[in-house]
């Protein structure tokens, strides 16, 4: 159970520093009088003749395409009821903050002090010219009904009342992932609402809308079962009056294989819920307490799959997991509307994305170590990053295909990317190397796999196809973990080093390097020995062939896996040096540091031989390695140790390899900023160039600065990738995580795909 919110916390939280939730943002330059007069007069004139001329150029020349109003007139805050607009207020902001974190979609929040249905649509239809959506927020039933219709009736922009369809899109998904999870087809279910208010009625109608017969859905308010013997309901509630002889919760749930809750807490009692059919589907969503505790439900009922509105019970039904991507895949086409299909198309992209895979971040946020498909996780998790690429492409192709996108979107793996790129959550030099990988995988062995995180990362190559795994280690052991964890590994091949099956292997890899290193005082008893260690005998599998590539170190000392790799691999280059790499991604693309966990103090040469490699392994990205050679001098400045290893290598790479773009030494900020770079130092090489490589003059000095980025400026860090080992072998990180894991496996194929 998570800790109780405070009145105390909640009231801090939003009054703390800048009060409320939200801001506003200028986009454009504005640090000067041009764009001062670019921003506002004269020059914003062009672009307002230009939307004169064709309006549709508002898209082109304004935020309006990105910009949502969340309307509300405060009738039915939350739990709160009909507290008023600006009291309403810090839910309308709440919601704009959730837009923006989770879609990037920028919020207005518009507080309509009107209760009328003519006075709201009135306001809402005259300014909707400012928005490229309106999402309609807590106005009670059935005035929510009345004004989403109207407004959707004489409006070109998506009109969409979250109360209403968010809980049903959700709560369809969710459905749909139970039913598969019992084996039950939904024209067969039946189901009973408990609440008529704007979510039940949206509710079921989509549930309909996905398959379930009319017939079989009830619905009961807090007068009892919507049935043929009830007067006075108005036009919402008559379209599910049933003839049935039930008057009562307790009577129309007896065999009923869906409760529905959009009520009350409390009214759904054990007795009630072990009247119903076999594995029944309960989804209690009352706000803050559910219909019947979690703990009674399931103690009531063993096969009973749960869920609720609350984050501290399995399955959560969350509106968040629905608005901010219907709205951005709507914003993306243009959209006129938002009409069922697109809904629908919401709904099965959430069922499918909740049997993919669960990425580590996830697992990590909600502390649990591998969510997976089943009667705890019918529905993704609020947090998960993939939401955005999931769901929005879905609800913009059903636009294109129900004609009521304005703009079409052709490429939708680019459209894909420029969401997770929008959101930060997308490093496309990563995935053009993963998809690098999939085009020719390799055979990969992978040591060190006695680790859920390991075999978590392994499963993930091979859905991904990335890779053709090899695990070495104990076979029992490591086929018990793949059980325990229930992962998809069954097919996956295991090689123990150590039994009789691999003793003819050892033999030979043994033979092979003690030919190696016999005058480097290693016996062949000794090479025997090693052949029975997990990352001696894999890097021996890529040296003789029986393999393509070798990634392991999750467990061990950076140190006590090189130091094998370079006596069994050697290296490939004529400097016979080594050096490791990370890539830190930024906003403005990636960075390449070098050295920063090999060469603890390199001579001129050696930052010589460490730039020459990197530069070549920045080629491979199809990328123009732009070079600075950083210290705490520029340019002979300062004659220190350090500066001046980093200048005589300069002078060297000038010298030798004129055609590298590379300068130095400089401090930092010279060579991250090309301005100030130029005003003072106009003669560098590098001109007027973006730096994105980056060589230190110690390991110290490097290995700081990538984990500075990595903890500080929020970076993703990709590393360390080895360069210059005579075969594909990398060594991760010690406790790395799954997409770390991942990524160095894909580095690893494309690798051993570049050399062969």
């Amino acid at each position: 159970m998570s800790k109780k919110i405070t009145r105390e916390e909640a009231l801090s939280y939003h009054s703390s520093g800048r009060p409320g939730k939200i801001e506003v943002i200028p986009t454009k330059p504005h640090s000067d009088q041009r764009d001062l007069s670019l921003a506002y007069t004269p020059g914003v004139a062009e672009p307002c003749l230009a939307i004169r001329d064709n309006p549709d150029d508002a898209y082109k020349y304004t935020a309006k395409g990105n910009l949502v109003a969340v309307m509300s007139n405060g009738t039915a805050v939350l739990g709160l009821g009909d507290i008023g607009a600006l009291e309403g207020k810090p839910v309308m902001e709440g919601k704009g903050l959730l837009f923006k974190i989770f879609a990037d979609v920028d919020v207005f929040d518009i507080e309509i002090d009107r209760k009328g249905i003519d006075e709201f649509c009135e306001v809402a239809i005259a300014i909707a010219p400012t928005f490229g959506g309106i999402n309609l927020e807590d106005i009670k039933a059935p005035e929510c009904f009345e004004i989403e219709d109207r407004l959707k009736a004489v409006l070109d922009i998506p009109v969409f009342h979250d109360d209403q369809h968010g809980t049903a899109i959700i709560s369809g998904a969710g459905l749909l992932n139970a039913l598969e999870l019992v084996d039950k087809k939904i024209d067969e279910l039946k189901v009973v609402v408990n609440g008529a208010g704007a979510s039940a009625i949206s509710c079921s109608k989509l549930y309909i809308s996905l398959g379930v017969k009319a017939e079989n859905l009830y619905m009961v308010d807090s007068r009892g079962v919507l049935n043929t013997r009830r007067t006075g309901l108005n036009k919402y509630k008559q379209q599910f009056v049933r003839d049935t002889d039930a008057d009562t919760l307790e009577e129309v749930i007896r065999g009923a294989d869906m409760f529905l809750g959009l009520s009350v807490a409390d009214v759904l009692t054990p007795e009630m819920l072990k009247s119903m059919n076999r594995d029944p589907i309960v989804f209690a969503m009352a706000n803050p307490n559910p219909e019947i505790d979690y703990a009674k439900a399931i103690s009531a009922r063993k096969d009973l799959i749960f869920a609720t509105g609350r984050s501290d019970y399995p399955n959560q039904i969350n509106n968040v997991l629905g608005f901010p991507f219907i709205f951005r895949g709507a914003l993306d086409v243009k959209a006129t509307s938002i009409n069922e299909e697109m809904k629908i198309a919401a709904v099965y992209a959430l069922s499918q994305l909740t049997k993919e895979d669960v990425p580590e971040v996830v697992n990590k946020a909600y502390k649990v170590e591998n969510l997976h498909f089943g009667r705890d996780y019918i529905i993704p998790k609020p947090l998960d990053p993939r939401l955005i690429y999931h769901v929005a492409p879905a609800v913009a192709k059903a636009a294109m295909e129900t004609g009521v996108a304005r703009s079409s979107i052709t490429d939708w793996d680019a459209y894909k990317e420029s969401l997770k790129e929008r959101m930060g959550i997308g490093i496309r030099l990563i995935q053009e190397v993963r998809m690098k990988a999939q085009q020719n995988p390799k055979r990969l062995v992978f040591g060190e796999v006695t680790s859920f995180k390991m075999l978590k990362a392994v499963q993930t190559v091979v859905h991904e196809g990335i890779a053709h795994p090899v695990l070495l280690g104990n076979k029992d052991y490591i086929r018990k973990m793949i059980q325990e964890y229930q992962l998809d590994l069954d097919d996956v091949e295991i090689i123990d080093q150590r039994d009789r099956e691999a003793k003819k292997l050892r033999e030979v890899y043994a033979r092979r390097l003690f030919e190696k290193r016999q005058r480097k005082g290693m016996t062949y008893e000794d090479a025997i020995q090693q052949m029975c260690l997990t990352n001696h005998f894999g890097m021996m599998m890529v040296e003789a062939g029986d393999a393509d590539a070798f990634l392991s170190g999750f467990s061990s000392k950076y140190a006590d896996v090189i130091r094998p790799a370079i006596q069994i691999a050697g290296t490939n280059n004529p400097q016979k040096h080594i050096a490791g790499m990370y890539i830190v991604h930024t906003k403005k693309g990636p960075y390449f540091f070098a050295d920063t966990t090999v060469n603890v103090q390199p001579d001129p040469r050696t930052l010589v031989d460490t730039t020459l490699l990197v530069a070549e392994a920045v080629e491979h990205f199809n990328l123009e390695p732009v070079i600075a050679l950083v210290a705490y001098s520029n340019f002979g400045a300062i004659r220190g140790s350090s500066a001046i290893r980093a200048h005589e290598a300069v002078e060297i790479l000038h010298r030798e390899y004129p055609e590298l773009i590379v300068d130095g030494e400089m401090q930092m900020n010279y060579a991250l900023n090309s301005e100030l770079r130029q005003q003072k130092f106009p003669f560098s090489k590098l001109g007027n160039k973006k730096v994105n490589t980056i060589i230190f003059p110690n390991l110290s000095s490097g290995n700081i600065a990538y984990k500075m980025m990595q903890e500080i400026g929020g970076g993703q860090v990709t590393g360390p990738i080895l360069l210059g080992l005579g075969k594909p072998i990398q060594i991760l990180q010690m406790e790395s995580d799954v997409r770390e894991i991942v990524d160095m496996a894909a580095f690893a194929v494309v690798d051993a795909q570049f050399r062969g």
